[in-house]
């Protein structure tokens, strides 16, 4: 009975990854319910003055590269980077046009390859799910066969529910991370959207 109710999740899972193949089939591996965006448009996020150079140059200023690696942390409470956005550009002086294009040419640049990282995990992970419900399936035919055989190997019987139901917990294990992480990207967006905002009512 464990077997059978466990192993439903594997069926879910299936039909869920169908579904998602069915819905864009461009992205066969994402896992996700929400549309695979494979990056962010900086017309989506930034309205402001053109970048320009600031998309390359922001790496040369120390300053702006580790402000940059604080605002783009998720461990930073976002209204905690907004505030240090205007603490910064605040104290720039003349030079505050310049480092808001360069602040957001390094949260545009991170943010994006924070993206892309996550993504790339998720489908990873996706495929050793589509795996690894495959050999469940196959197992629980095994042991079907198993039990219905005669004589039957109670032994053996026991051994192969007792590895299903280990799969199969490690399986659910595995999706419910997935379904957590599949909220990632949509945060990161709507860090980049925050910040992007912040710096540019800061130039007017």
């Amino acid at each position: 009975m464990k077997v059978r109710v466990l192993a439903a999740a594997v069926l879910a899972f299936a039909v869920a990854s169908a579904a998602a193949r069915a819905a864009d089939p461009r992205y066969p591996d994402w896992p996700c319910t929400q549309a695979k965006v494979p990056e962010i448009s900086l017309a989506a996020v930034w309205a402001g003055p053109p970048l320009g150079d600031a998309e390359t140059k922001w790496k040369d200023d120390a300053k702006i590269s580790a402000l940059v690696a604080k605002l783009s942390a998720r461990k930073t409470p976002l209204e905690a980077a907004e505030k240090s956005v205007k603490e910064f550009l605040a104290a720039s002086g003349s030079d505050k046009a310049t480092n808001a294009k360069l602040l957001f040419a390094g949260l545009f640049d991170t943010l994006n390859a924070q993206r892309s990282q996550v993504m790339s995990g998720l489908e990873r992970v996706s495929r050793k799910q589509r795996d690894a419900a495959d050999k469940i399936r196959e197992e629980t035919l095994e042991l079907q066969a198993l039990q219905g055989a005669t004589p039957r190997d109670d032994a053996k019987v026991e051994a192969l529910s007792n590895e299903l139901i280990w799969k199969t917990r490690i399986f659910e294990d595995r999706h419910k991370v997935v379904r957590f992480v599949c909220e990632v990207p949509t945060a990161i967006d709507q860090r980049l959207f925050a910040l992007g905002r912040v710096i540019q009512q800061e130039m007017e």
